[in-house]
């Protein structure tokens, strides 16, 4: 069980450093001004970690556009958290785009849309 928790802290951990490392550090056009990392998914051997990211565009062009992005700095960014993050070895990292939050907005907006309509028809 202890594992567990050492390799979430080390994910929580990571997360804020590659926040840092994205915002501060990658000047790459085709990333978009808001985004979010949404989870760190490490690999229990820290070897390998996988990181949805989120941006607020329906555009799915500009959605490849920005894993393309991180895909192409990843060198760059691993070697960016050596400065931000002490582990031993900094993961292999892949990127996933996460359209959990799209998802959630699209609910809340249906939603909406059925409770204005229920209303107009009392």
């Amino acid at each position: 069980m202890a594992g567990f928790d050492r390799v979430d802290r080390q994910s929580e951990e990571l997360k804020h450093a590659l926040d840092k490392v994205l915002r501060s550090d990658v000047k790459d056009p085709r990333m978009p001004e808001i985004f979010s990392i949404t989870k760190v998914d490490l690999a229990r051997d820290l070897g390998h970690c996988k990181v949805y990211v989120s941006a607020m565009t329906k555009d799915e062009n500009e959605k490849k556009e920005m894993l393309r992005a991180l895909k192409s700095a990843s060198g760059f960014i691993r070697h960016q958290l050596r400065d931000e993050i002490i582990l031993r070895t900094i993961p292999e990292l892949s990127f996933e785009f996460d359209d959990s939050i799209e998802y959630s907005i699209h609910i809340s907006q249906l939603l909406n849309s059925i409770s204005t309509e229920n209303k107009k028809d009392e």
